[in-house]
C-alpha cells in the first residue's frame, strides 16, 4: 500500500482514487478507505495544504457514499436489505443497527463508521426506517468529515513521529486507530441495547423516524 501511494503522490488521479475508495466503503465493508487515507497522510507529512485537501477528498468521497447506502436501504425496504446482508454476521449487525437507529440514531449515524461494518449497516438500516433525509444529511455529514480529519490527524501524528520511516509510521498510526476502534467496540458491547421478547427494541420509534 506505502509503496502504490508513494508512486501516486504526483498523480491527480490519486485524489480521484482516494475518493472512490472512501466512498465504496459505505457499500463494501473490505474497501481499505481508512488504510488509504491514513497511509497518505502518513506520506505527505507535514504539508498542510496536501493533508487538508486529503481530509476534504476523505469526507466528499465518505459522504456520497453514505447517501447512496441510505438510498439503497430507503428504496430497496427492510426485507430485501435483510437479505442483501447475507450471513449470521450480516444479519446481527443489520439488527443492531436497527435498534440503535431507534434509541440512538444521531450517535450512531456520526458513530458507527468507528466500527467494523457499521457504515454499510446504518447506511442500509436508516434508509430502510425512512429515517428523515435532510436530518441523515447534516448527521452524515458531520461524521463524514470527524472521520476524515481523524484519519489524516493520525496519519499526521505517525508520520511526525518517524519522519523519513514511513513503515513506522504507519504501523505507529495503526496502533491508534486500532485503539481508538477497540475502545470504541468495547463500550458498545457493554451498554447493550434493551430489547423485548420478540426481539424487537424496547423503546418506540422517534417521531420524526
Amino acid at each position: 500500500m506505502l509503496e502504490f501511494l508513494q508512486a501516486a503522490l504526483g498523480s491527480p488521479w490519486l485524489w480521484l482514487l482516494v475518493f472512490a475508495v472512501s466512498a465504496l466503503d459505505a457499500l463494501l465493508p473490505f474497501m481499505p478507505s481508512e488504510t488509504a487515507v491514513v497511509g497518505l497522510a502518513v506520506l505527505v507529512g507535514l504539508d498542510f495544504g496536501a493533508l487538508a485537501l486529503l481530509a476534504a477528498v476523505a469526507a466528499a468521497g465518505a459522504f456520497g457514499g453514505d447517501l447512496l447506502s441510505h438510498g439503497i436501504g430507503r428504496s430497496a425496504g427492510p426485507a430485501v436489505v435483510a437479505r442483501l446482508q447475507r450471513g449470521e454476521k450480516g444479519a446481527r449487525r443489520y439488527a443492531w443497527a436497527r435498534r440503535k437507529v431507534t434509541e440512538r440514531g444521531a450517535l450512531l449515524i456520526v458513530a458507527a463508521r468507528y466500527l467494523p461494518g457499521g457504515r454499510v449497516a446504518t447506511g442500509l438500516a436508516t434508509g430502510s426506517m425512512r429515517y428523515p433525509l435532510r436530518r441523515f444529511i447534516a448527521l452524515d455529514a458531520l461524521g463524514a468529515a470527524l472521520w476524515a480529519v481523524y484519519s489524516v490527524l493520525i496519519g499526521l501524528l505517525g508520520g511526525a513521529q518517524f519522519g523519513g520511516e514511513p513503515v513506522k509510521g504507519l504501523l505507529l498510526a495503526f496502533g491508534i486507530g486500532l485503539a481508538v476502534v477497540a475502545a470504541l467496540e468495547v463500550a458498545r458491547r457493554a451498554v447493550p441495547g434493551r430489547t423485548g421478547k420478540d426481539g424487537q427494541p424496547c423503546h418506540r420509534q422517534n417521531a420524526d423516524m
